[in-house]
């Protein structure tokens, strides 16, 4: 039987591996499906496919939440509002961590790949997924609330710099949370999920009267779009990337220097819970994050 000389390593994707130069145009599909193979190892369209789902069902709760709200407060109340979103995000982490991370947001993605511990390769795939589902949330909502035109939009109240620090402050304390558990073996992690929902639960309640409380880009332009709102919309752009970056870096600064008992990976996703088999036989969530 005859071996390539030159065979592609799918097992690790980090790994250098070595993709056959191709010599005529007969080669070049097969070659362009090789070199994706590397990058997008099999099981990574499991993984987008997460994500466009959690991602839809989180705007389309707390945008048709808030667009509710915003309606008629008797209704839904602006407290029942920002619950909602809390608990969206605890569900779907739940839901999906083990699948694809459940990061929902590119912000969130784009941080975990600063501090390695997401491929840096993946980043732009995973962002179209969330930014997908968001914009397809949105106009559903568009359908199921007219003759609503605001679909959860978050703008400015006061000024745009006011906006912008809260922006960063409440996306901050999100990430330094979602950082601890989802990345250091070491934290709590049995209840992560209710974590960073009750984060985003928390923050919302506050920068809502101020900034909306988006704290995900995917979250604003998906309402944006379908409602053709687009007031201070730079605003939740550079707020949570910045809120993002500095909350997985500050807690990279603090985190404990000893290695844990379970390395973290490059390439480990946030949210996927270690299982481990108890003395009776059943499974039973036992420690943080798995990585992979």
């Amino acid at each position: 039987m005859e071996t390539d000389p030159n065979p592609i390593n799918l097992a690790d994707s980090n790994e250098l591996v070595s993709v056959k130069t191709p010599k005529s145009l007969k080669e070049i599909p097969g070659f362009l499906m090789a070199l994706l193979a590397v990058y997008y190892p099999p099981g990574f369209l499991k993984k987008v496919l997460a994500e466009v789902i959690a991602t839809y069902l989180l705007v389309f709760v707390t945008c048709g939440s808030a667009a509710v709200s915003t309606s008629n407060e008797e209704r839904v109340p602006k407290l029942g509002a920002s619950v909602a979103g809390g608990l969206i995000v605890t569900v779907m982490i739940y839901a999906v961590g083990h699948i694809s991370g459940a990061h929902m947001n590119p912000a969130v993605t784009l941080a975990f790949a600063a501090v390695r511990h997401f491929p840096w390769k993946q980043v732009p795939v995973y962002a179209a997924s969330q930014l997908t589902g968001a914009i397809s949330a949105a106009y559903t909502l568009r359908l199921l609330l007219h003759p609503i035109k605001n679909l959860g939009t978050t703008t400015p109240t006061g000024t745009e710099i006011q906006a912008l620090v809260m922006e960063i402050v409440v996306t901050f304390s999100m990430m330094f949370i979602a950082s601890a558990v989802a990345t250091d073996t070491k934290a709590i992690g049995e209840l992560a999920g209710l974590a960073v929902g009750s984060a985003v639960c928390i923050t919302s309640i506050l920068a809502g009267p101020v900034s909306g409380g988006s704290m995900n880009p995917a979250r604003t332009i998906g309402p944006a779009l379908a409602s053709a709102t687009y007031k201070g919309i730079w605003v939740y752009m550079v707020g949570p990337v910045i809120g993002t970056l500095l909350g997985a870096c500050t807690y990279n600064l603090i985190r404990e220097s000893d290695k844990p008992v379970h390395a973290i990976s490059q390439q480990s996703l946030s949210f996927k819970l270690c299982r481990i088999r108890s003395n009776d036989g059943e499974f039973v969530n036992k420690n943080t994050l798995q990585t992979v």
